[in-house]
């Protein structure tokens, strides 16, 4: 009798455990950004640490991303020293810009702090917090595929009735994607609320009708201290406070009742959607769609019958391009984020293991690999025998396609490559997350020039920009919101235009006569290819809304195809300066799209899918 008793009488204890929490305070810090120019971050994280240290009654930490402002190797590591100076423990997230630009794409946070992620039990209450991106490329927010698996695992751990503190660095709106994967697993639960950053304030806000606060940055931006947030964890509420360091007293600002959270199931809010296929169906259709079990943030390409792409979970996998079915995978160490490239019969692309791979296309056999001692997020670029591919030490360099074996190495990049070189006129041309746009000889790497708009920030590099060419002149876009045209024998600016308001994404016509670019709002623009000073020729308004995905633009028989950060694939029609159609295919950001033969458009996005189209 006492056996079939005490397993009962043990539940009752364990769910009084979390109904009768005891008070507790933990402290939340958001936006630390190391790595500032002057030091002043650093100053104002280790002023924090020196206040929360002081303080007797604080029982852990929780840091909700961007904790440094490039996400280097360099700024990981001195980041992790600052906070390793903390008496208590700390449980940290990344955010975007821990992730964006990283020259490890995202790996080196997890190596340095241990994990990206996080799952505990405190008093009672079950706190979790994951990473939400982007990764390598600009876009909205978006929690990884591999972390929605995770956090499926750990949600299971969840009893019943069990209150639960989820963390992220942005909110759960629509500047992240996926948002409504994270609020409809949460609202299965007695979450009492989503703790955020991202936005620089304390701020209260409301996920889907779950409570939503956003911490402040720990930077002093024009005040002369920093400052972050104390939660004080009572009986019946949960409140937080404003701290400044070395400042006595704290000021609340923000609370929430800790009743047990009833989610109405059946209460409707808006979700994206893919009604808009049906007003073109007659016009483009999908062939098959593939979803792979992790984000894709490349461009895949076709060989030999197969597509064949990489996703961040380290594979490298191949599709019948006929039907979309598996044909064969290989395993990298590292995440990819480099775009195949292939000759028929064989494959090159780079892993964030710090390797460029070679694999038969037939068979997915490695045919070779070759390290280049740091993460290769750089796509390659195969012409006749030689491979052109950047990484993330330091390099530029071209190598044997058929032995892998170097040719040349040009190594005084100072930031990592992010994206596919221009081979034009005996040059290879490339910008990389140093502020520099580069000219180098193709056949021995030689610098032949480097050029920069003359801004400190990194940000602003033409780096996730492709270079095209025509008549002997470059075009680059980049984050400054210019579009620049280059000589490309002297790498002098001919003429630099802000006419259009383009950010990344870049392209050009067939002919060679014009440039096209994307707006951050709407619009597509574009600019007669000349070595004379121009301003947008036309200004088509495509509707697709705010947009700041680096997806490249393609032109073929006068139609412009390009993808967007909310998974759809635009065809305009050049001549009427119409939509022709449009093709929503996921919710998270396109890739670069791959124009085949027989009319057929290959797309890939940030979460997973390819999709072959029919056009």
């Amino acid at each position: 009798m006492i056996k079939k008793i005490l397993p009962v009488v043990l539940l009752l204890v364990s769910f009084s455990a979390f109904a009768q929490h005891k008070n507790f305070k933990f402290a939340f810090l958001s936006d630390t950004h190391i790595g500032s120019p002057n030091g002043s971050a650093e100053e104002d994280l280790r002023r924090t640490i020196s206040d929360i240290n002081a303080m007797k009654d604080i029982d852990f930490v929780v840091i909700t991303g961007d904790i440094t402002e490039l996400g280097s190797n360099k700024e990981l590591a001195l980041a992790k020293q600052i906070f390793d100076s903390l008496q208590i423990k700390y449980y940290i997230i990344p955010g975007n810009h821990d992730t964006g630009w990283s020259e490890s794409g995202g790996q080196q946070f997890g190596n340095v702090f241990g994990h990206d992620k996080f799952s505990f039990e405190h008093k009672g209450i079950r706190f979790m917090g994951c990473a939400s991106g982007p990764y390598v490329r600009m876009s909205d927010g978006h929690i990884p595929r591999s972390h929605l698996n995770w956090l499926d695992k750990e949600l299971k751990k969840v009893r019943k009735d069990q209150p639960l503190i989820f963390f992220n660095h942005y909110p759960m709106d629509d500047g992240m994607d996926n948002w409504y994967e994270i609020t409809g697993r949460l609202k299965q639960h007695n979450t009492w609320a989503v703790l955020c950053g991202h936005g620089h304030s304390n701020k209260s806000m409301n996920f889907e009708d779950i409570t939503g606060v956003m911490g402040r940055s720990n930077l002093r931006a024009k005040d002369s201290l920093g400052g972050y947030n104390i939660v004080q964890v009572e009986k019946d509420s949960v409140f937080f406070f404003i701290k400044r360091p070395g400042i006595e007293g704290l000021k609340k600002w923000n609370s929430f009742s800790t009743s047990t959270k009833k989610y109405d199931g059946n209460k409707k809010f808006t979700r994206p959607d893919y009604s808009m296929n049906a007003t073109y169906a007659g016009l483009v259709k999908s062939s098959w769609t593939y979803s792979s079990t992790a984000n894709i943030i490349s461009s895949p390409c076709e060989a030999a019958g197969l597509v064949i792409a990489g996703n961040q979970d380290g594979h490298i996998f191949a599709l019948d391009a006929v039907n979309g079915k598996p044909q064969w995978q290989y395993h990298s160490k590292g995440a990819i984020f480099s775009s195949p490239a292939a000759d028929g019969k064989l494959v090159v692309v780079g892993s964030a293991d710090g390797n460029l791979y070679c694999l038969v296309v037939k068979n997915g056999k490695l045919a070779w690999k070759y390290n280049m001692n740091a993460a290769v997020m750089g796509s390659p670029l195969i012409n006749g025998d030689t491979v052109f591919i950047g990484g993330s030490g330091g390099s530029y360099e071209a190598i044997h396609l058929s032995s892998g074996k170097n040719i040349w190495k040009f190594d005084s990049l100072q930031g990592p490559v992010m994206s596919k070189p221009l081979l034009y006129e005996g040059k290879l041309i490339f910008g990389a997350w140093d502020r520099n746009l580069y000219a180098i000889n193709s056949s021995t790497g030689k610098l032949l020039w480097k050029w920069n708009n003359g801004s400190s920030v990194r940000h602003f590099s033409p780096a996730a920009c492709i270079p095209v060419a025509a008549d002997g002149i470059v075009y680059i876009v980049a984050p400054d919101r210019f579009i620049t045209a280059l000589n490309v024998e002297s790498g002098k600016a001919q003429w630099r235009s802000k006419d259009g308001g383009l950010r990344e994404s870049i392209g050009i016509a067939t002919d060679g006569k014009t440039i096209f670019g994307k707006s951050m709002q709407d619009t597509v623009v574009l600019y007669n290819a000349s070595a004379e000073p121009q301003i947008a020729a036309k200004k088509i308004n495509a509707g697709f809304g705010y947009e700041h995905a680096p997806s490249m633009l393609k032109e073929e028989n006068n139609l412009l195809y390009f993808g967007t950060k909310n998974g759809v694939v635009y065809c305009l029609d050049l001549t009427t300066q119409q939509k022709k159609w449009t093709y929503k295919i996921d919710h998270s950001m396109v890739n670069t799209i791959t124009l085949l033969p027989n009319n057929r458009l290959l797309a890939a996005t940030m979460d997973g899918k390819l999709v072959m189209l029919q056009r």
